[in-house]
Order: structure tokens, then C-alpha cells, then sequence
């Protein structure tokens, strides 16, 4: 017979989903017999367990997950999808969450609504705020580092091209709308909520393992592959005008600088402003045709440049004029190369902001073009940083939050111990020599393991700076503005 104690955490899970995932007391027999149905279980009593003190799940579902191991009814590399897919079955359905959504967007705006559905997502536990407060993050020399330890490496382009599709075809990628509820990647807690951008229709979900505060995507609904133009300028500005206390932007839609999901076309946004939002202006220009829009080349370690208007026309006018010419443009002297045998190398990543200056829509210029020196990328970072990052910079990192691999906890941890200890770096840590070098450089002989760790935190935000540079498809701020001034805009006097 099933121990009283796995009665008493569905119980208790079942009191939390009414408190907490607005779960209608006539549902409560019926979603607790959907977890009973989950295990065979029929010799329920009333256990009078509540959820009472518990504002989010996980000790909920830690002891869920405890009583059916001591139980016998599942293993323990089942422990993730039963509860993901035990709290589906609390969780609203997907049209009672799309109407609480537009409820709060029409009473409370926009903003609200995202706001409440984020904080919907982490007490259904779709969005493991927990492990993600667990992941290592500090701000360095102006940039945000965090060490992710929820997901693995990245390092295959092939499969962000495909869109990460998996063997039988359904759904035809991993952020189809058909993954709302789907078991096969445990999905049970997924829920999205429609979006009108432009005349397309979209749908809007919250990232599992997300980046930053608020961290989702906005998904066309047909899959379609990733790509930039003047209507995705103005789909960004559609989104910034609902939700503008968000960013939002894309990833260029080419593999190597792109993000893991290029087959199916999609933004990224979330709700922090990024180090590349709040730089400065390096240079400013003009473009004749909008004389009251302002262009930006940032003071930033890459090739960006911001447009600003109050005018949303004027901003999408601008940013396709350089998409353009940027997709189109040559110089072998720099390493630049348009397209060749291989394909397209150019692209771009538009990120916008709303601000009392109107609308600020930045644009990164990229080139996934590779050589045979850098046969990774000549714009990607170069292989002396492969141990710290070997994955593609995209969107999010080419404004300054860099994601580094979870293995770098240990990793640099071991560095710090021998440094401390005061030997030579251990031979498996060898692809870290220049860190290791130049951490020691910073400090002085007697330094404690806190200065350590300072340093080491240091190195990395240099590290990540010099990354961006490598990205730089202009090295020197006067070719951008040059480029610029090719395009027909006039530099504003210094």
C-alpha cells in the first residue's frame, strides 16, 4: 500500500496550485486524481496537508519527489519530468491563463500582465527561478558575467540551423507552439500567450532557464526560418509599443553568430536594461531625409550603432538603410567578406528600448566569415578564449551579459587554488594558462584567497571585453563612422 506520506505532499501540493496557481476549487478532485492517475493510485483518504508557508513549489516538490522515491514509484532520473508534469495538472490550461493575461493587460497595461505571467511561470515552476539564482553572476569592467549552470555547452551550429529538431518530427522544433503540454520534452507547465506584431500573428513564452529578469521569446506561429528586415524592425517597435518596459531583439540569422535556434523565426527580450543599452555616444550623425532622428555609433566593444526618434517610421527607415548596405558590403582589407561560395557572411542584430528619447533601436553588425587562421570565426572570439567561451556571442552577450559554461565553477575554483597555494597551474587546466598568467599579474605576492577571487572575476570581465572586440567587424570607431558617412548620413561637428 502507497506510505501516507506521498498522499500528504499531493495534498499539499494541491492546496498550494489553489493559493498560489489560481487552481478553481472545482477542479481540485479532478486535478488530484490526474496525479493519482500518474502512479495507479486508489486508496486516497484526506491527509489535511496544506501548502500553508510556501510562496513557490520547490520544497513542495522536493518532498513530492522524496515520498514517491522511498515509495518505489519512480527512479531518480524521473524525478524532473514527474514533477514538471505533476504541476501541469495544477497549472491553468492554456486558454484560462490566455484570458487571466489579457485581463490584466486590459486593466493594468501591458507591462503588468508580463509581470504577472513571470511570476505565474516560477510558481508553476516552468521557470526554475531557484536554480537560476544558484547560477554565479557579478558585474566587471562594465559587463555582466554569469556562469550557467543549468545548461550545457552550445557549440553546434548545424543543430541551430535545423532549429534543434529532433528525430520524429512533432513538434518540428524545440520552440514550436505545438510544445505547450508536450510530454516528450517535458513541457506539461509551458504556457504562451498570443502576440499581434504588425499584421503577423505570434505567440510570446517565458525562457525555462532564461538569461536576466524576465527573459522570453516572441515566436512566429508558422515556422519559418530566423531572418532580418524592414518588417522586423517594426514587428520589434509593435512589441516595445504593448510591453515597453522590455527589450527586445534578435539574433543575426546566420550560424556561428546567431543563437541555438535559427530554423524557426523568433526575438528574444527581458525586462533588464543590458551594459550595451546604457552606453554612451561615440559619435553622433544625421540622416537628411529624418533630420530629427539621432545616429549613434556607440562608445562599445563591438560594431553598433543606435538610431533614436520619437518617430517609429524614421527608426525603421534608418535601420534598414544600414541593414542594407551592411549585408551588402565588402572590404577584404578588413577581412570582410559579403558572400562567397559558402553562402551569405553578414548580418545583423537589431535590439530596441523605449526611454524618454523615444524609441532606441541599436544595431550590432556581425559576419560569421571564417579563415584559415580562425576557422571558428574571424569575428568570433579568437581560440586563446576558447576556455572561458567557445560558444557563438549572440544577442544577449553582444550587449554585455555574458553566459560562460557551468564547468568554469570548478575550473576556476581550481585556479584559485593555486594561486593561493602558490604552484604552477595543474596540467588538465592547461587551455587557461593565459588567465592563470594574467590573474597572477594583478596581484600582489601576499594576496588572500578574497583578492583572489576578485582577480579572478576581473580577468574574466577582460576576457569577455577583449571577446567583443574579436567581434568588432570594425576595429576602429572612424571606419564605422565612415561607413556611415558612405551611406549618405552627415556627421554632426565635434
Amino acid at each position: 500500500m502507497t506510505a501516507r506520506r506521498v498522499y500528504e505532499t499531493i495534498d499539499a501540493l494541491v492546496d498550494y496550485a489553489k493559493a498560489h496557481l489560481e487552481l478553481d476549487p472545482a477542479n481540485e478532485d479532478w486535478a488530484r486524481n490526474q496525479i493519482f492517475a500518474m502512479f495507479g493510485l486508489n486508496s486516497y483518504a484526506p491527509t489535511g496537508a496544506t501548502g500553508a508557508g510556501h510562496s513557490r513549489p520547490d520544497d513542495l516538490l522536493a518532498d513530492f519527489a522524496g515520498a514517491l522515491l522511498a515509495d518505489g514509484l519512480i527512479e531518480e532520473e524521473q524525478v524532473e519530468a514527474i514533477c514538471d508534469q505533476a504541476m501541469g495538472h495544477l497549472t491553468l490550461i492554456p486558454s484560462q491563463l490566455q484570458a487571466r493575461f489579457a485581463q490584466v493587460q486590459e486593466a493594468d497595461g501591458g507591462d503588468a500582465a508580463m509581470s504577472w505571467l513571470y511570476e505565474y511561470s516560477i510558481r508553476s515552476n516552468y521557470v526554475r527561478r531557484a536554480v537560476l539564482d544558484r547560477n554565479p553572476r557579478f558585474e566587471t569592467r562594465g559587463l555582466i558575467v554569469t556562469i550557467n549552470k543549468a545548461k550545457p555547452e552550445f557549440k553546434d551550429p548545424k543543430k541551430a540551423a535545423a532549429g534543434n529538431a529532433v528525430a520524429g518530427g512533432y513538434p518540428r522544433c524545440s520552440i514550436c507552439h505545438e510544445n505547450e503540454g508536450f510530454a516528450g520534452r517535458a513541457k506539461f507547465t509551458l504556457r504562451t500567450v498570443p502576440l499581434k506584431m504588425g499584421d503577423e500573428d505570434w505567440f510570446w513564452q517565458f525562457s525555462p532557464y532564461g538569461y536576466l529578469d524576465e527573459h522570453g521569446i516572441a515566436v512566429n506561429t508558422v515556422h519559418t526560418p530566423m531572418h532580418v528586415d524592414a518588417d522586423a524592425f517594426a514587428q520589434l517597435i509593435s512589441f516595445i509599443d504593448q510591453y515597453p518596459s522590455l527589450f527586445i531583439g534578435c539574433n543575426a540569422a546566420l550560424a556561428r553568430i546567431g543563437g541555438s535556434v535559427l530554423g524557426h523565426d523568433h526575438y528574444q527580450a527581458g525586462g533588464e536594461l543590458l551594459p550595451m543599452h546604457k552606453a554612451g555616444s561615440w559619435r553622433q550623425l544625421r540622416d537628411p531625409q529624418f533630420p530629427d532622428a539621432i545616429v549613434e555609433v556607440l562608445d562599445w566593444h563591438n560594431t553598433a550603432v543606435r538610431v533614436v526618434s520619437h518617430d517609429a517610421n524614421a527608426v525603421v527607415a534608418i535601420c534598414s538603410k544600414i541593414h542594407n548596405a551592411w549585408v551588402a558590403y565588402s572590404n577584404e582589407e578588413l577581412g570582410i567578406i559579403a558572400q562567397d561560395a559558402d553562402g551569405v557572411h553578414s548580418a545583423t542584430s537589431p535590439t530596441v528600448i523605449r526611454t524618454e528619447r523615444g524609441y532606441e533601436m541599436s544595431i550590432i553588425l556581425r559576419s560569421n566569415i571564417t579563415s584559415e587562421e580562425f576557422p571558428a570565426g574571424v569575428f568570433h572570439a579568437h581560440p586563446e578564449f576558447h576556455a572561458v567561451k567557445q560558444e557563438s556571442i549572440g544577442l544577449i552577450e553582444a550587449q554585455g551579459l555574458f553566459i560562460l559554461p557551468g564547468r568554469l565553477d570548478r575550473e576556476l575554483a581550481l585556479i584559485a587554488d593555486a594561486i593561493e597555494a602558490g604552484t604552477d597551474l595543474p596540467a588538465e587546466l592547461e587551455q587557461f594558462r593565459l588567465l592563470f598568467e594574467e590573474t597572477k599579474a594583478l596581484l600582489a605576492s601576499s594576496a588572500d584567497r578574497a583578492a583572489i577571487d576578485a582577480a579572478i572575476r576581473d580577468e574574466l570581465g577582460s576576457i569577455c571585453e577583449r571577446i567583443l572586440h574579436n567581434t568588432a567587424v570594425f576595429k576602429d570607431k572612424d571606419q564605422t563612422v565612415r561607413f556611415l558617412l558612405n551611406l549618405g548620413f552627415e556627421a554632426e561637428p565635434l
